[in-house]
């Protein structure tokens, strides 16, 4: 059985969720129609006749890329221009695209990790943080007898996470009182009669994303009718989402070490370099795109070299100055998602037994030749 198009996304999204995106980023459907059964997923860092010919050769009917192919409204769509002719060729085969960018980067386990895995950075933290996960406070008031299984259920839904604690709770006991009106079928006492129950009272932290389970998880284990719980905001972060990745080396390398450790991982043939060659490199910063605006967040965050980018001349010399050393293997690096993405989508979708595949794309998109 072929998946929908929008199953595809749903799961795509699940993992890349869209409101970690940058403000008005680019992202999402931009070409064709989801409402399809989609056989094949090509994907691609980005979209060109050459990518485009291989999903046609492939039988690939829905493209997700990193790069979007549409960035500004269009006046017109002529077809004898060259984006013109490459969104006539993706119409003509009945192929989507779709867009996943900044969320891509900001997601957990996504680009921005992946990168940072690639460099060696150990326990990586945002460069720069953008939004973090709101907590909820659960409170929920059970009977004794039934107190284990609600607790099991909400904590296994995903509630009680603290840092790198979890099924965190607190419980305290008490007497609930209640009077079931007319109609009403009480778990404890009848219509009519006012009812005092030996009742624990449980506490537990929820990030906001999981709310909805978690809430579901306490009502389908309690045996009440009507359930006494409360959701309370709290002022406290959850947990911190935001662009690049920073943190210490496994092991502390040379610029010209970490650099060869860059060109591999990335597959590049060359990287621009700015700094001592010999100079002990012990903090990274980890960037994917363009990255020159990022030189003064490396530099507050204690970093020894910035990994990134499209890093300008005068943007190098201010790192020089600063005593930030880069390695700019180009913003084609962030073809590593390529990889990545389709391994990820593919288990998805096999998990959910559908007979929908996904495929890395293969053309090299560099548009500059090292001569």
């Amino acid at each position: 059985m072929l998946a929908k198009g929008q199953t595809v996304i749903q799961l795509m999204e699940k993992f890349a969720p869209k409101h970690l995106a940058v403000e008005n980023d680019k992202i999402g459907l931009q070409l064709g129609t989801l409402n399809k059964e989609i056989s094949k997923v090509l994907v691609a860092l980005d979209v060109t006749h050459e990518v485009v010919d291989e999903a046609i050769a492939l039988g690939a009917n829905l493209i997700v890329a990193h790069h979007a192919i549409i960035f500004r409204p269009l006046a017109n769509l002529r077809t004898d221009t060259p984006m013109g002719a490459l969104y006539e060729k993706l119409i003509k085969n009945d192929i989507a695209v779709y867009i996943s960018h900044t969320n891509l980067d900001v997601a957990e386990g996504g680009m921005n990790d992946w990168m940072a895995e690639l460099v060696g950075i150990a326990n990586p933290k945002p460069l720069e943080e953008l939004q973090s996960e709101k907590l909820y406070k659960l409170v929920a008031y059970v009977p004794k007898s039934h107190h284990q299984g609600v607790l099991d259920a909400v904590l296994a839904a995903g509630a009680g996470a603290i840092g790198d604690y979890s099924h965190c709770s607190f419980n305290t006991e008490g007497t609930g009182t209640f009077l079931p009106g007319e109609g009403t079928h009480p778990h404890l006492g009848s219509p009519g009669k006012l009812e005092r129950a030996e009742e624990i009272r449980i506490e537990t932290i929820v990030p906001d994303g999981l709310r909805s389970k978690v809430v579901q998880a306490m009502l389908k284990a309690h045996p009440y009718e009507e359930v006494a719980y409360d959701l309370y905001l709290l002022e406290q972060k959850g947990k911190s989402f935001g662009l690049g990745r920073v943190g210490k080396l496994d092991e502390p390398k040379t610029l010209a070490e970490l650099t060869e450790v860059v060109k591999k991982g990335f597959d590049v043939p060359a990287a621009r370099v700015v700094g001592d060659p010999n100079r002990l490199i012990k903090k990274a910063a980890v960037l994917g795109g363009s990255g020159s605006r990022y030189i003064h967040h490396a530099i507050r965050q204690g970093a020894d070299v910035l990994i990134t980018g499209d890093i300008d001349y005068h943007t190098a010399h201010d790192a020089l100055m600063a005593g930030l050393s880069i390695i700019d293997p180009g913003h084609n690096s962030e073809k590593v998602m390529k990889r990545e993405v389709a391994e990820l989508l593919g288990r998805m979708l096999e998990q959910s037994g559908s007979g929908t595949t996904v495929h890395a794309s293969e053309p090299n998109t560099e548009p500059f030749r090292f001569v």
